[in-house]
């Protein structure tokens, strides 16, 4: 049976047309509608209301508006539901807490009460934000040691790609950003990164014995080489998260809907983002632009 073979390099200029009004969209909604923060972020109190199966939704919402929460917001959680506030002061949460569960009928022993300042996530912002830092920086170091710097490089620019489409999904959809939002990010750098390593390792290969064809046409030839294995590692790494999306818990759910989307965007840019600028920048080099005028006069 003969394999498919999908010209990746011929067809870069409307893969990065694709990209690039994808990125068009995610960077807009990220300037013009903006991230919706979690209270761990921008400090507040996170009211859990469990055992509460006999509650509806506008009851809760009801006990919020009597309990004078003020920006109060509810969410469904399994068989309870979450309330978000601004509320900075422990005591006065608490209090509101008391208020809602009497008027729900919610045991105290059912209601957790937490309570972050805004000292605290301004922390995990500066905390979450250098931990990005500090993984692309380690990136493009490891990256450029074991390889080299041109596939660092390029490398980087697909995991930027890949963290502008999630977080500016998350800004359209008004999706509140939480940790597992950023845990979620860092492990789709890996992802990404695996995937884009394996292949510049085979295009890296090819280059050895490279004589009788341009780099463009070796690194599609590449990519072939390595496209059932970057299906079958796609795909195992997809179902997964996708269960986890339609059947986890709220909580899990947002963890796996950041993952899902950075899979299906990683996958894509190793071979429709990295692999096409790096061959690129390869064929200026003056070894590669011989070969290319080579292979052109003979055609």
């Amino acid at each position: 049976m003969r394999r498919p073979y999908i010209d990746f390099m011929g067809n870069r200029k409307w893969l990065f047309l694709a990209s690039s009004v994808v990125l068009a969209v995610a960077i807009g909604s990220l300037a013009f509608k903006g991230l919706t923060l979690g209270y761990e972020f921008k400090g507040g109190t996170k009211i859990t209301l469990s055992g509460s199966t006999a509650v509806t939704l506008t009851e809760v919402r009801d006990a919020v508006v009597k309990a004078n929460i003020v920006d109060g917001t509810v969410q469904t959680i399994g068989s309870g539901f979450i309330v978000r506030s601004t509320e900075p002061s422990a005591t006065v949460a608490g209090r509101q807490a008391a208020e809602v569960a009497t008027a729900l009928g919610v045991a105290a022993a059912d209601t957790q009460v937490s309570t972050i300042g805004p000292e605290w996530g301004a922390g995990i912002t500066n905390a979450a934000m250098l931990a990005l830092a500090v993984s692309i920086i380690a990136i493009l170091l490891y990256v450029s040691i074991r390889f080299e710097y041109k596939m660092a490089v390029t490398g980087v620019v697909a995991l930027v790609h890949d963290a502008l489409i999630t977080l500016g999904l998350y800004a359209l959809l008004g999706r509140e950003l939480t940790p597992n939002t950023v845990a979620a990010l860092l492990t789709i750098l890996g992802y990404s990164l695996y995937d884009t390593i394996v292949v510049f390792h085979r295009i890296r290969e090819n280059t050895q014995s490279l004589t009788k064809k341009t780099f463009m046409s070796m690194a599609n030839d590449s990519l072939n080489q390595v496209l059932a294995r970057w299906i079958n590692t796609g795909l195992s790494s997809l179902i997964p998260v996708v269960c986890l999306l339609i059947f986890g818990q709220d909580t899990l759910k947002d963890f796996a809907f950041a993952l899902t989307i950075g899979l299906l965007s990683g996958a894509y840019s190793s071979v429709g983002v990295a692999a096409p600028l790096y061959a690129m920048w390869k064929e200026r080099e003056p070894r590669y632009q011989a070969l290319a005028k080579k292979f052109a006069a003979a055609k």
